[in-house]
């Protein structure tokens, strides 16, 4: 902990310390969260955030601006070449604030959209109701089989003829398998629709060449730059060339203002260390962990939804334990271990309850756990959803859960 912080705000420093203790002591399953490396750590902790650089590389509103232009530019030239694409604008703050500055790109209000429920793997700002995107513009939405609990092409695409788009999206955040965005692409052309990827949950994967890339097929690509990516907090949009003045001027000055300098400079060190064949394991090994720890759980009699999955994160029905999700989120708690209740599809039970949890492996990965440790884990979260919710259960596989994860060090807090 840094001296200064500790004298000057000892609370402040507290909570931080508390929050390195837990990380280190506890398993993190939360597929949208990661371990920033030191190098981006550093740089988000860096005097750029002193910096007002409101504009873009040689076109400011201010003056002192030749470092927050180096910084920019870098990293645009470095996202552009991690993902083959044309334009990139790295200013947004948050993955919502990137898919807003998407719509306003390629949409007036009243516009429809086609994108994928909620409750089946989608996100708020793919048009649930309570968001602004459902709110902006008439959205229709799209899910997957009730067998398969895959996405529904053929349903995608009779939505797409008879709703007629402007824009589709594609993308989710608690779906666990390969999306074909090929087949998005020819269900676009088909009604003269745009195509938007929302990447956010395995931009790192792509970029690690362990999903396939929707850069030869979308007109947009929104992403955060944390989860999977592994960088700071903060989000990009991808677009092709034709969309690169709406796309940078619905940023600014449309929606926001100052960019967030030292954000940027983070962004930067993330997508060169995104750049390595070290990187590219990695993506490799969170893929391998996934398949390994849901190959674990059903083999304790849990289901996972749609069979397994192809990718960083997997959903667990864990009804047939008759429990609920939020039940199993706070047993798993008591446990040492994080995880979120997510809804399954065609869940019967309300978003606040669900009847699953979603468990993800990038923080795993992150701290060097393999396949082989996914047994352990698997060993955990089964001990832990039989408990009853006994709290000295609970404590007795907390205190062996801080033993095991205490052997993996947490990046950034070495």
């Amino acid at each position: 902990m840094p001296q200064m912080l500790a004298a000057q705000d000892p609370e402040i420093a507290a909570a931080i310390a508390s929050d390195i203790t837990r990380q280190t002591d506890e398993i993190n399953l939360i597929a949208s969260e990661n371990y920033a490396s030191s190098a981006v750590l550093e740089a988000t902790g860096s005097v750029l955030t002193n910096k007002y650089a409101e504009g873009y590389p040689g076109r400011r509103y201010y003056a002192g601006c030749e470092n927050a232009d180096a910084v920019e530019t870098l990293a645009i030239d470095r996202v552009k070449a991690l993902f083959g694409v044309d334009v990139a604008n790295v200013q947004p703050h948050s993955g919502s604030q990137a898919n807003m500055a998407a719509y306003f790109a390629t949409l007036t209000h009243g516009d429809r959209v086609l994108g994928m429920q909620l409750d089946q793997g989608g996100h708020l700002t793919h048009g649930s109701p309570v968001n602004f995107s459902g709110k902006l513009y008439e959205f229709a939405s799209y899910g997957v089989l009730r067998e398969e609990e895959t996405i529904d092409y053929d349903a995608v695409a009779a939505t797409a003829r008879e709703f007629k788009p402007a824009l589709i999206v594609t993308g989710a955040t608690a779906y666990p398998r390969l999306i074909d965005f090929a087949r998005f692409r020819e269900i676009a052309d088909e009604v003269g629709a745009l195509l938007m990827v929302d990447m956010a949950h395995i931009a790192g994967l792509i970029a690690g060449g362990a999903h396939p890339s929707p850069a030869p097929y979308a007109d947009l690509i929104t992403s955060t730059t944390h989860k999977t990516l592994r960088g700071p907090r903060g989000a990009i949009i991808l677009a092709r060339q034709s969309l690169a003045r709406k796309v940078n001027s619905a940023v600014f000055p449309n929606m926001q203002g100052g960019p967030m300098v030292h954000a940027i400079a983070a962004k930067a060190v993330a997508f060169a260390e995104a750049a390595t064949p070290e990187f590219r394991a990695y993506a490799a090994a969170i893929v391998a962990n996934a398949q390994a720890l849901a190959g674990a759980l059903a083999g304790g009699g849990l289901r996972i939804v749609s069979g397994g999955t192809d990718n960083h994160l997997m959903l667990v029905d864990v009804s047939p334990r008759d429990i609920t999700g939020q039940e199993a989120e706070d047993m798993l708690r008591g446990a040492g271990i994080i995880a979120n209740k997510n809804a399954i599809p065609f869940d019967p039970l309300p978003p606040r309850v669900t009847s699953g949890v979603r468990l993800g492996t990038p923080a795993l990965t992150s701290r060097g756990m393999n396949a082989g440790d996914m047994d352990i884990i698997a060993g955990f979260i089964l001990e832990a959803l039989d408990s009853s919710g006994d709290k000295g259960a609970l404590a007795s596989i907390r205190s062996r859960v801080k033993s095991f994860a205490s052997g993996f060090l947490v990046p950034g807090v070495e």
